[in-house]
């Protein structure tokens, strides 16, 4: 069974930054594109970033500038760093394995709350 386990979530004031991590325990990381998506409370869940299996990056207009996602294949594992931090951010923050056609999964979600 395919798994995704998200850290480093956690509280952060406005301004701030943290660093997200989501490693699989699967070999569908290296054909995957893998994404951060989240969701605020009383929303829907919604597109953070991606990242292609090539390396090509997608981010939510919100987060440009801010964000980073990026991917280490050799230890199965995609990031995100998120800087200048706003109350905006809080919300469920989700890791997703993708492959056209083939798979779709998710992991169970971390929690980044942003006080003004």
């Amino acid at each position: 069974q395919v798994q995704l386990e998200e850290s480093g979530g956690g509280l952060v004031q406005a301004g701030g930054s943290l660093r997200l991590s989501c490693v699989t325990s699967e070999s569908i990381f290296s054909s995957s594109t893998m994404g951060w998506y989240r969701q605020a409370p009383g929303k829907e869940r919604e597109l953070v970033a991606t990242i292609t299996s090539g390396g090509s990056t997608n981010y939510a207009g919100s987060v440009k500038g801010r964000f980073t996602i990026s991917r280490d294949n050799a230890k199965k594992t995609v990031y995100l760093e998120m800087n200048s931090l706003n109350p905006e951010d809080t919300g469920v923050y989700y890791c997703n394995a993708y492959r056209i056609h083939q798979w779709n999964y998710w992991g169970r979600g971390t929690q980044v709350t942003v006080s003004s």
